[in-house]
């Protein structure tokens, strides 16, 4: 990881003590265009779920996919890897990602939104090659391949495909965008030769199965079931490679990080089975639904819970302590998950998959709130704390 050159200003002497640190104020608009992204997805999610809600804009439910993955993840990534690199013109990649998705949101001519957003996907693609340069590892190669399947599902989707045959593309890109933060954190801990290439291996499977779901024909089924195997191969030898699995016996925000993790590792096993037993994701409404939530909520979702006390403070240079309500919105996550794909998609009970989908909603609401809570009081301790006392090491509330 390139740690950051831009320090900012600095406060003066005993300020620290006294005074939280300024979030850049660069960096605000960025997360608000993302946060934005964030919102209409969620609103576009409650009108496909049939609720009786306004219809705020059309575009909240037909782009409610890239809304979330690209106008928001890919904001929020992107700029976590800005920050990283800390040279100004990579911002241009969340800015770019920002932009397009307010683009697709506000209904401009589709190819307004969808050409920001390939832009974005290349600038991304550059940042991580100029860190390559300054660090050459095999995690920025995996997050690098990543940022590619964003920039092969944006050119697509330019071209006139349909959103649902570019579920594989966007998944590849959070997948593997996720996998290469976990693997930076093995490489320090524990990986072995074996291991890599074990990682390599489902990784080469992923890769082979996105190439062929873009071929016609029967080549797209095989593909998506070389995707799925791809998946249930990385999330095994996540579970079994990752750092959380002894994390997960530190108490604290360590435990908490790691059960996020973990728990994100089960669900990419199971979008996994599903992909590689359907092999066709159309084929029912209900396989669709539990094969894209099953990976986009419980995995992605779950880790982004997880990583939220680091990336947070790394972005905002605010702190993020740890409280012990977190753990409501994981549980509440991942309980309406199990609802939504056991008794709504498996067993076809509506009212079910209905209530399934709110929960999943209800617990990113709950997580931004309990965050904003977090680091608001997080902030007033150290405006108030007098010169020269101690700063926790963060609360296990």
């Amino acid at each position: 990881m390139v740690t950051s050159a831009q320090s900012g200003p600095r406060p003066a002497a005993g300020a620290s003590s006294r005074l939280a640190p300024a979030v850049p104020r660069h960096r605000i608009p960025l997360l608000l265009a993302g946060l934005v992204c964030l919102l209409a997805a969620l609103w576009g999610g409650l009108l496909l779920l049939g609720l009786p809600v306004p219809t705020l804009l059309a575009t909240t439910a037909a782009d409610h996919g890239p809304l979330m993955a690209l106008g928001f993840l890919g904001t929020v990534i992107s700029l976590e890897r800005a920050v990283a690199l800390g040279r100004g013109w990579a911002y241009a990649a969340p800015a770019l990602a920002g932009v397009g998705g307010l683009a697709v949101l506000v209904s401009l001519p589709p190819v307004v939104g969808r050409l920001l957003l390939c832009v974005a996907s290349i600038v991304l693609v550059v940042v991580y090659v100029v860190v390559h340069r300054i660090q050459p590892a095999l995690h920025l190669r995996v997050m690098a391949a990543g940022a590619v399947c964003w920039y092969v599902a944006t050119l697509l989707w330019l071209t006139g495909w349909t959103l649902p045959r570019l579920v594989p593309w966007i998944a590849g890109f959070l997948v593997l965008t996720i996998l290469g933060e976990r693997l930076e954190l093995a490489r320090v801990a524990m990986l072995t030769r074996t291991s890599v290439r074990q990682f390599l291996l489902a990784a080469v499977l992923f890769g082979a199965g996105l190439v062929l779901t873009t071929m016609p024909g029967g080549a797209t089924e095989v593909g998506v079931r070389l995707v799925g195997a791809g998946m249930v191969g990385l999330a095994v030898w996540g579970a079994l490679h990752d750092v959380a699995r002894r994390t997960v016996k530190i108490a604290g925000v360590t435990r908490f990080m790691a059960v996020c993790l973990l728990a994100g590792y089960v669900w990419l096993l199971v979008g996994g089975v599903i992909w590689l037993l359907a092999g066709d994701l159309g084929v029912s409404v209900a396989v669709y639904d539990a094969a894209l939530h099953a990976v986009f909520l419980g995995f992605v979702m779950s880790m982004i819970f997880g990583h939220a006390p680091v990336i947070v403070p790394a972005v905002m240079r605010v702190r993020l302590p740890f409280r012990g309500w977190f753990y409501a919105h994981v549980a509440l996550l991942h309980v309406s998950l199990l609802v939504r794909v056991v008794l709504g998609d498996a067993l076809g009970l509506a009212a079910w998959w209905r209530a399934g989908g709110v929960g999943t909603e209800v617990a990113i609401l709950l997580f931004l709130g309990s965050s904003i809570t977090a680091v608001a009081q997080a902030r007033r301790a150290t405006s108030v704390r007098p010169r020269g006392s101690a700063q926790p090491a963060g609360s296990t509330r």
